[in-house]
């Protein structure tokens, strides 16, 4: 597994924009091969393989972009002390490779009595899915026989059974550009904008006094989301009236939330704008006390010795992908959300080992019947 982790480390399938996804996933390819899976196939950018037989379909998930690195030196893992370092450590290449070896193991022992583990192994998990996992549901292929999914996201111990949904929206006023001299013959489109945003700000206000039920911590992050003006921009001068100004607007719902609902007032408020939608995801949960995430719950227990918790993601997950078809899905890896994305990314190979049980023993118990 940490042979694995390091190779795939090695590779800087950065996302956006997309970098070495062929490299990445033909490594993925050639390694599912020598590992002896069933039907390795290639889907596009993405990767799928299983272990077992028979219809049901305990699928293990996960995806091998990463977001750009602080450095190059990030693509070149090492070991210090018991950790591995380095760019995608632990979001989320140490889970692609405890989830397969977690496969091989459950083949290799004689654990799946009836069914299978589907491995699906995508890209631009970063940027929504686009060529991922969104490309398998478009095409009938994601979650097909599925009794249940897990992704080894970077959890930090705890099980993710539920994920905000995104709007996130790109809003362009146009106005007529003038010298500040003659402005009187020119449209400023930031003037015109303002009483648009001064609408959104009160909805924000009123958004933000939201809050899930979803466990999550700390108590403030039980608020619903809205962010005014991530990035913004317009004109061309500081002394010509700005013909365009543009600002985004990003909506986290919580799973109480209806997207739509929520999607038609933030466009009602912004009349008159261009829009351009960049983000429209539902958000999804799974109850805590399905079989799955009991039997994961279980065996998180007896391997590392302490009681699983199980809180709402601040963001997206692609379990939302899954649950929308009526499929438990949960989250569960071993990286820490606290160092992905960051400068000193690296993953406890502790971890790495006890979430391939975790995983191994999860799977066995679901497909033993």
């Amino acid at each position: 597994m940490l042979d694995l982790t390091k190779r795939l480390i090695a590779i800087p399938s950065e996302n956006p924009p997309g970098n070495h996804y062929e490299e990445c996933a033909s490594t993925l390819f050639d390694e599912l091969v020598g590992l002896g899976f069933d039907d390795v196939r290639r889907e596009g950018a993405c990767v799928v393989a299983s272990v077992g037989t028979g219809p049901r379909t305990l699928y293990f998930s996960g995806h091998y972009d990463v977001v750009p690195a602080q450095s190059c030196d990030q693509f070149q893992p090492r070991v210090e002390n018991e950790n591995l370092f380095g760019r995608g450590s632990s979001d989320m290449k140490s889970g692609l490779a405890a989830m397969i070896h977690a496969a091989v193991a459950a083949r290799d022992e004689g654990l799946l009595k009836s069914g299978r583990i589907g491995i699906v192994l995508v890209p631009d998990e970063e940027t929504a899915g686009p060529r991922g996992s969104r490309d398998l549901a478009a095409r009938g292929i994601l979650g097909k026989d599925g009794i249940g999914m897990l992704t080894p996201e970077p959890t930090g111990g705890i099980v993710w059974n539920a994920n905000r949904g995104a709007i996130t929206l790109r809003a362009t006023m146009r106005g007529k550009p003038a010298h500040v001299g003659r402005q009187f013959e020119g449209v400023n489109a930031f003037e015109r904008a303002l009483p648009a945003i001064g609408r959104l700000a009160e909805i924000k206000k009123e958004v933000e006094l939201r809050e899930t039920r979803y466990n999550i911590a700390p108590a403030a992050a039980r608020k619903s989301i809205l962010l005014l003006g991530g990035r913004s921009g317009g004109g061309t001068n500081f002394n010509v009236t700005p013909d365009r100004f543009w600002f985004t607007i990003d909506r986290r719902i919580n799973p109480e939330e209806n997207l739509e609902e929520e999607t038609r007032r933030l466009r009602d408020t912004l009349e008159g704008f261009d829009i351009e939608t960049l983000q429209h995801e539902l958000a999804a949960a799974t109850s805590a006390e399905d079989p799955l995430g009991r039997i994961l719950s279980q065996h998180i227990t007896s391997v590392v010795g302490k009681e699983a918790t199980f809180e709402m993601c601040p963001g997206l997950l692609e379990t939302r992908l899954y649950a929308a078809q009526g499929i438990p899905a949960f989250a569960y890896g071993p990286g820490l959300l606290t160092v992905s994305h960051g400068p000193n990314e690296f993953v406890p190979i502790r971890n790495l080992v006890q979430c391939s049980l975790i995983y191994a023993l999860t799977a066995a118990e679901m497909l033993r019947q």
